[in-house]
């Protein structure tokens, strides 16, 4: 699929750009070669299309799986993996490159294919706990 037609109003234009969790995503970020292991696991699972997937170059060197907003709540999260949502007194903000040009430190692990396309939620805990 052509990304360009599928590009979402929250993916900025050029650069990179904090977004607000819990408006159009939220997300779970899993920090190095653990979150890189699992962006893949997801990407054989879902034959090549995980949903959207954040990758930063320095740092924790965070991977981010954007998932669909609320979707993280009520569930029991592994050790080391951070949920970054929004709700009453509590903020996060996730950082989204553009599709093309100088996005450093972060690039796209794997690119959305569609504007509401995310990461199955269970899916990706169910990764996550297939790697304790």
């Amino acid at each position: 699929m052509n990304t360009h037609n599928a590009q979402a109003d929250w993916i900025p234009a050029s650069g990179l750009q904090l977004r607000k969790a819990g408006v159009q995503f939220d997300a779970v970020r899993v920090d190095g070669d653990p979150g890189r292991a699992i962006a893949d696991e997801l990407a054989r699972l879902t034959g090549g299309d995980p949903g959207p997937i954040v990758e930063a170059a320095n740092g924790r060197r965070g991977v981010y799986f954007l998932v669909p907003v609320g979707s993280t709540s009520h569930r029991a999260w592994p050790e080391g993996v951070t949920r970054l949502t929004a709700g009453p007194g509590h903020v996060s903000y996730v950082p989204v490159p553009a599709l093309e040009g100088h996005t450093w430190p972060l690039s796209w692990r794997y690119r959305p294919t569609g504007p509401d396309r995310r990461v199955h939620t269970l899916l990706l805990l169910t990764a996550l706990n297939s790697h304790e």
